[in-house]
């Protein structure tokens, strides 16, 4: 069984986890992926191998599927008028052609 989908990226601050895994559950998205990120942006340069002050000093890449364009997008514009003026972030959306095995999503 497939299903087509939306994925949403958001890449921004760690410390910004919680904050945003809450807007994406009460979204109803039924979860997402985390991974460490790093690279250049208007911001400067970030690596998640680079020494740090703390642990909260790195970036982090979601990924959500969504099971239609509107809840990524109303995702994606929450984050941004919550986060994006103060914190470093972006956020871009990708057609998904078939989700496979999607009676789990």
């Amino acid at each position: 069984m497939t299903q087509q989908a939306s994925k949403l990226v958001i890449v921004t601050e760690k410390l910004l986890l919680k904050k945003i895994a809450k807007i994406i559950d009460e979204a109803g998205a039924t979860g997402y992926t985390v991974v460490e990120a790093g690279g250049k942006g208007s911001r400067g340069v970030r690596s998640p191998g680079k020494p740090s002050v703390g642990d909260d000093f790195t970036n982090i890449k979601f990924e959500v599927l969504t099971p239609n364009r509107d809840m990524a997008v109303k995702i994606s514009d929450e984050v941004a008028a919550k986060f994006f003026d103060d914190y470093s972030g972006i956020a871009y959306l990708c057609d998904v052609m078939e989700v496979l095995h999607a009676h789990k999503f």
